[in-house]
C-alpha cells in the first residue's frame, strides 16, 4: 500500500470542526440498503432498513459522521466554497484520525456510520488511495462493522476505486451540474466524461459481483447498497424538464440508487453564478424530489410530467396533483376495480395504501371510511376517486374547480420551505452539547 505523508498542525476537533462544516452542501448520503453483520470480533453493523436519522434545521442529515477527509483542492469550481483560489480554513485528516473520529462517536451512540467525502488533494489518485487507506485501516485494523458510504474520486485510478468499493457499503460520484456545458461554464477542471467513467465502472462491477456471491456464497460484496450521485439545482440555466430527463437516462443506464438534488446556495461572489434574489430554490428541489419518487415508485415517466412546452413544475401544485389535472380524462378511477397502476396514479394514494386497498377489496367492497383507515388523503383523493360508482361528495369533474380546492388544502413542506432558512449544518456538538475540547477517548463527565 503507498504511504501518503499529511503535515499536522491542526488539533483534531479544530479539524473536524472545519472538515464537518465543509461538507454540508454533499446532500448524496443515505444510509439504508444494506445488511452488513460482524462476526462477533469487530463492532458495529448496517441494518438494511436504515439508520435511525436525525435532521438539522435546513434537513440535511447527521445521523452519520459526515465529513470531508480534505477541504483542499486543486480545483477552482466557481460555485465551491472549497475552490482553491478560495481563502478558507483548510484541514486534511489522516487516516488514523478518521479511523479514531468514527470508533470514538460510535462508542457513545452518537453515529452509526460515516459519510466519507473529500477535495482533491495533489490529485485524483493521491486523494482516493487517502480513501482506500482510511476505510481499509477502519474495517480491518478497528474491525468496524458499520455503514460506510465514501465517494469514487472521479480521474482516479479504476484499481483504487475498485478497492475502495469492496470496503465501502455505499459510493457515489457527483455528477455535480446537469450538463455538460454547465459543468465547462462553472466547472472547467471537470468533464462529464470523466465524472461517468466512474458511475460506469462501479455499476458493472457490482453487476459481476453479484454473479460472483450468488456463486460463492462468501465472496465479498462490491459497494452492495448502490451509488447514487448529487446535481446542483439553479447554479446554471436548465429547466425542469432538461433535469428530470438527466436524472430518468441515470437510473436507465446507470441503475443508480438514488440521485440527489441540491440547491444551489450562492457562496461566492462570481459574475458567472446567478444572483438568487430570492434565496436558494428550495421549492425547486422540493418538486424535483418529489417528480424523482414518482419516477422511482409511480410508474411515471418523465416524459409525463413535463415537456418541453411545459418545462418547469408547477409551483403551487405537487408534480402528481397536476399531472392528474391535465389528464382528468382519466379520472373518476373506482377503488374496487381500478388496477394498481391506476391506483397509484390518484393523488392522495401512496404506494402503502394502493397495496392496502388491493388486499382488502378481495374481501369485499370498500367505501369512503375503509379508504381514510387505510390511509388515503381524501381531500387530495376525493376528486379523482368513486365508491361503489359513488363520489364522496357531489363534485365538478373541471379543471378550474379542483383547483381552486386543491389550493386550499395546504401542502405539507419540508421543513423550512417558507421560512427564513440558513445553510448551517447542525454539528454534531451542537446535537450532542459536546464541547469542543471533549475530543474521543475518555466520555464526557
Amino acid at each position: 500500500m503507498q504511504q501518503v505523508w499529511i503535515p499536522e498542525s491542526l488539533s483534531l476537533m479544530e479539524k473536524l470542526n472545519i472538515l464537518s462544516d465543509a461538507a454540508k452542501y454533499d446532500v448524496a448520503c443515505t444510509s439504508s440498503g444494506v445488511d452488513r453483520g460482524n462476526n462477533g470480533r469487530g463492532m458495529g453493523n448496517a441494518i438494511s432498513p436504515g439508520i435511525c436519522h436525525s435532521f438539522s434545521a435546513d434537513g440535511r442529515c447527521i445521523s452519520l459522521l459526515k465529513i470531508l477527509f480534505t477541504n483542499e483542492c486543486i480545483y477552482n469550481c466557481r460555485y465551491c466554497l472549497n475552490r482553491a483560489s478560495n481563502d478558507v480554513p483548510r484541514a486534511t485528516f489522516t487516516p488514523g484520525e478518521v479511523c479514531d473520529l468514527v470508533m470514538g462517536f460510535y462508542r457513545r451512540n452518537y453515529i452509526e456510520g460515516l459519510f466519507l467525502s473529500s477535495g482533491i488533494l495533489k490529485n485524483p489518485n493521491y486523494t482516493m488511495e487517502l480513501l482506500y487507506q482510511t476505510l481499509y485501516k477502519l474495517r480491518t485494523e478497528y474491525h468496524f462493522g458499520g455503514y460506510i458510504h465514501v465517494k469514487a474520486i472521479p480521474g482516479a485510478d479504476g484499481r483504487l476505486i475498485e478497492k475502495t468499493g469492496f470496503l465501502a457499503d455505499r459510493m457515489s460520484v457527483n455528477l455535480e451540474l446537469p450538463t455538460a456545458e454547465g459543468l465547462k461554464l462553472l466547472a472547467p477542471n471537470k468533464s462529464r466524461t470523466r465524472i461517468l467513467t466512474p458511475m460506469r465502472q462501479v455499476q458493472n462491477r457490482m453487476e459481476e459481483n453479484r454473479g460472483e456471491v450468488a456463486l460463492y456464497r462468501h465472496a465479498p460484496k462490491f459497494v452492495p447498497a448502490g451509488q447514487s450521485t448529487q446535481m446542483i439545482i439553479g447554479a446554471t440555466p436548465e429547466n425542469d424538464f432538461q433535469i428530470v430527463s438527466v436524472a430518468q437516462a441515470l437510473y436507465r443506464k446507470f441503475q443508480l440508487k438514488r440521485v440527489f438534488y441540491s440547491a444551489f446556495v450562492r457562496v461566492n461572489e462570481d459574475s458567472l453564478l446567478p444572483a438568487l434574489p430570492g434565496g436558494p430554490p428550495l421549492l425547486r428541489e422540493h418538486r424535483l424530489y418529489q417528480a424523482d419518487w414518482l419516477m422511482r415508485f409511480y410508474g411515471f415517466e418523465g416524459e409525463e410530467l413535463l415537456s418541453e412546452d411545459r418545462p418547469n413544475f408547477n409551483v403551487l401544485l405537487d408534480p402528481k396533483c397536476d399531472w392528474a389535472l391535465r389528464h382528468l380524462e382519466q379520472f373518476p378511477v373506482e377503488i374496487n376495480r381500478a388496477e394498481y397502476r391506476m391506483l397509484l396514479r390518484v393523488p392522495g394514494l401512496g404506494v402503502r395504501s394502493a397495496q392496502r386497498i388491493i388486499r382488502a377489496r378481495r374481501m369485499g367492497s370498500l367505501d369512503f371510511p375503509d379508504l381514510k383507515r387505510m390511509g388515503v388523503v381524501l381531500k387530495r383523493a376525493l376528486y379523482f376517486i368513486t365508491c361503489g360508482g359513488k363520489t364522496m361528495y357531489p363534485i365538478r369533474l373541471e379543471e378550474d374547480y379542483i383547483t381552486r380546492n386543491l389550493l386550499n388544502v395546504k401542502e405539507r413542506l419540508p421543513l423550512g420551505l417558507g421560512q427564513d432558512v440558513t445553510y448551517r449544518q447542525l454539528s454534531l456538538f451542537d446535537d450532542m452539547q459536546l464541547p469542543l475540547g471533549e475530543g474521543q477517548g475518555q466520555r464526557p463527565a
